[in-house]
């Protein structure tokens, strides 16, 4: 057996390196390149096709709430945020009427910034909430913010400063409470 010198090694090693490197990034893309627009809200909440083998049962109804209590990174788009307008296109694509989804998010901890305008925008030294208008759209679809009141409290945020159709609730213990005897299942996600 033939013994190759330390270069031809360190070649062959970075050529293994590249291909995989190109490997990922190929899967990457094409994994990325699945997800479309949404028929709802065309803006946010990109969704892709699934052969889906769990079928949803003709009328269904949806009631759901989720839990958000980490912040976007300052000036992004929080992707739990997103995810509302993922749940509603993606259902609606697959046969659900609008109608029949009714959703809720309970926000509490530095989350709550993200439900703030003028707020977010001192906080933030003049950066504007990339949320805004994915909250403006959500609402649209009668889409429900509550913001923790206590959470409120510790960080001074105010009603007035809230986003238009986001609400104070006494606690997001008090909300999720609430929410679950009005019918809501919370989503683990």
């Amino acid at each position: 057996m033939k013994i190759l010198p330390q270069t031809a090694y360190t070649i062959v090693n970075l050529a293994c390196l590249i291909l995989l490197m190109f490997s990922l990034e190929a899967q990457a893309a094409s994994g990325l390149s699945a997800f479309k627009s949404g028929a709802v809200i065309k803006d946010f909440g990109r969704i892709a096709a699934v052969d889906n083998q769990l079928p949803i049962p003709e009328n269904m109804t949806f009631k759901v709430v989720f839990d958000l209590g980490q912040a976007a990174e300052e000036g992004k788009i929080n992707r739990q945020i997103d995810t509302l307008a993922r749940f509603i296109n993606m259902h609606v694509a697959n046969g659900v009427k609008l109608e029949n989804i009714e959703l809720a998010m309970v926000v509490h901890g530095k989350a709550a910034m993200d439900m703030t305008g003028d707020f977010y925008q001192k906080l933030n030294k003049g950066t504007l909430n990339a949320n805004q208008a994915l909250i403006a759209e959500l609402t649209k679809h009668q889409v429900k913010f509550y913001v923790c009141g206590q959470t409120a409290a510790y960080y001074g945020i105010g009603a007035e400063d809230l986003l238009p159709g986001v609400n104070m609730a006494l606690s997001a213990l008090t909300a999720h409470a609430i929410l679950a005897q009005q019918g809501y299942s919370l989503n683990p996600f």
